[in-house]
């Protein structure tokens, strides 16, 4: 009797870890070999075909799709990054990447050349190293003059930036310039130990908001982090925001993201606690929290957009603990489903990207734990 009651276990533990998946997302492997923490996609050749760049042992890799041949396009010692971007930083027509460092702070754009994108390496060029703690950045028009601006955080309590948060502004000509232009939006009201951004015109006011989290813990000397936050912009984006924390104490809040959730027009806040447990949303205007998944254990990364294609905006993570990749369906009115992609891989970055040019998001990792980059194929609009 003993023995049949520890097989149900067993098997209530085995059906519990492997959860459902839905669809099947095929997986590709890009690259197996060290510990990775970002992988940005767009097509880096212009043959049409989305490739991937990636940072590993202080090496930046271009993968070229759709073989993934390796090109080393940044070799030194100091660019291990834990975050980047892609975006035409210089105005050339072709896309850039951006890498930023934790510590000592340090955010470098790569150049990417006009003639021949792997025969060289990619010429690289400081944009800031005066904050430090650089652990998230992302790109976003922040002064609504139709160009893109960097988001960085300056998560450290010290430097000239302590607890802060900051948007570069791309000079008008990057390629002279000695640094980008650097405005302080959170001036030492972000303490705790911040993770990462997003952004979004939260109150409709027609001005851009931003969003960060801070994770606390046993690191955090100052016991002020466990936070989800959002910073209303003034109408002069170049002074301090103001900041609007939301509710709730959230042990290890390390992701955030604006979306309408719900469908009502306004946006709301998907939120993450990626060095803890579980993810869930804010509803607007009240920030009242809904839970969207309360297992899942250090899901540090995320990214929302709609991945079943039904009008409604979902979202997807990777969790480092439980070694889960999961998406998470929205039933249109903040009912979320959790759906297993993958129940062996870890990641401290992943993006919706459609890789393979069929109309869908599919969702690019890299994976830190797992040593490896990946994607899964969206089968969802041919399950």
């Amino acid at each position: 009797m003993l023995g049949l009651r520890i097989l149900l276990i067993q098997i209530l533990i085995i059906c519990s870890a492997q959860a459902a998946v839905k669809g099947n997302w095929k997986r590709h492997v890009i690259w197996n070999g060290l510990h990775n923490n970002v992988a940005v996609a767009a097509d880096f050749t212009g043959d049409g075909k989305i490739d991937v760049i990636s940072n590993a042992g202080s090496i930046t890799r271009l993968f070229v799709a759709p073989e993934w041949k390796q090109f080393i396009i940044g070799n030194n010692k100091d660019h291990t990054f834990i975050h980047g971007e892609t975006f035409d930083v210089d105005n050339d027509g072709d896309a850039d990447f951006i890498g930023a460092r934790y510590q000592p702070g340090l955010i470098v754009w790569f150049e990417q050349p006009n003639k021949n994108s792997t025969s060289t390496l990619w010429k690289a060029r400081i944009a800031e190293d005066v904050i430090i703690g650089v652990h998230g950045v992302l790109k976003a028009d922040v002064n609504n003059d139709g160009k893109l601006d960097l988001l960085a955080n300056s998560a450290q309590p010290k430097g000239r930036f302590p607890d802060s948060a900051v948007w570069l502004e791309v000079p008008t000509n990057p390629l002279t310039a000695d640094r980008w232009k650097r405005h302080v939006f959170a001036k030492n009201d972000a303490p705790g130990l911040s993770h990462y951004l997003g952004a979004g015109d939260l109150n409709g006011d027609g001005l851009l908001d931003i969003t960060l989290a801070a994770k606390g813990g046993a690191q955090d000397k100052s016991g002020k982090g466990e936070w989800f936050a959002w910073w209303e912009a003034t109408k002069d984006s170049t002074k301090t925001f103001k900041k609007h924390l939301l509710p709730g104490k959230h042990p290890g809040a390390t992701n955030i993201m604006p979306a309408d959730v719900n469908g009502d027009g306004k946006l709301d806040i998907i939120a993450g606690r990626g060095h803890g447990v579980g993810l869930i949303w804010f509803e607007n205007p009240n920030w009242n929290i809904h839970d969207i998944n309360t297992d899942l254990m250090s899901p540090h990364c995320l990214q929302v957009g709609d991945i079943d294609a039904d009008g409604d905006i979902d979202a997807v993570t990777c969790a480092y603990v439980s070694r889960k990749a999961a998406w998470f369906e929205n039933d249109g009115k903040g009912s979320f489903t959790t759906h297993i992609i993958n129940n062996d891989q870890a990641a401290y970055d992943i993006r919706l990207v459609d890789m393979d040019a069929d109309g869908d998001l599919d969702t690019l990792i890299a994976g830190q734990q797992s040593k490896n980059i990946v994607w899964f194929e969206n089968p969802l609009r041919n399950p």
